[in-house]
């Protein structure tokens, strides 16, 4: 989990990392890959079968319902459509959203819009989900279930680099990074979360670290 203040390049380094934007210096490996060595096209296939993303501007087709917004990613790589469809509506029953499938983008709230992101993110079983605020427009239920599936696909073996101004959901995360000015100011091992009950006291200790850091 990447946190520190507005401005300090939390945003940036997601979009850097993932291939939306180019790297000024240094370089960005993924899964032995350089993405400065890779075409247009070679990181447009890998942002679509290797990576999830769940970003704050939502990026939701408005002429498409939101299960076809879900299952497209699937359809683009080529996946079997029945399949795609099955897990679309396995993971919308899971983030208690599976009445909204057949529903326009406008006529959801902004909690559903965001949980649809999550399960469009989880559709092609990436390697690596990229989340930017993943549970800012939501209540602390839907807030919950949607760290529960972050953190159950994380055990399954995917990576999540998150950004987040919750001291509660960035507890959940094995480490956080705390930038300043683009820069590392800080960095924590929590370790792996192994229930929820454990939620309260790994807080404690990411709150003292932040005010070490000076949050």
């Amino acid at each position: 989990t990447v946190m520190g203040p507005s401005g300090s390049g939390k945003s940036t380094l997601l979009y850097t990392v993932s291939g939306m934007d180019n790297a000024t210096a240094g370089e960005v490996i993924f899964n032995g890959k350089d993405l400065s060595k890779l075409n247009r096209k070679e990181i447009m296939h890998l942002r679509l079968t290797e990576m999830g993303f769940i970003f704050q501007q939502m990026y939701m087709m408005k002429k498409l319902c939101i299960l076809d917004n879900i299952v497209l990613p699937g359809y683009q790589a080529g996946g079997n459509r029945k399949e795609i469809n099955e897990r679309a509506l396995k993971l919308m029953r899971r983030l208690g959203i599976v009445e909204t499938a057949e529903h326009e983008i406008t006529e959801v709230s902004g909690g559903e819009l965001q949980r649809a992101c999550l399960c469009r993110a989880l559709i092609n079983s990436p390697k690596i989900i990229f989340a930017d605020e993943p549970t800012g427009a939501l209540n602390s239920s839907a807030a919950s279930g949607v760290m529960r599936e972050l953190v159950n696909a994380n055990r399954e073996g995917t990576g999540i680099l998150m950004v987040t101004h919750s001291v509660k959901v960035a507890a959940q995360s094995e480490r956080v990074i705390y930038l300043i000015d683009g820069g590392i100011r800080g960095e924590i091992s929590l370790g792996k979360i192994n229930d929820e009950s454990e939620i309260s006291s790994r807080e404690k200790v990411l709150n003292t670290w932040l005010a070490e850091q000076g949050w």
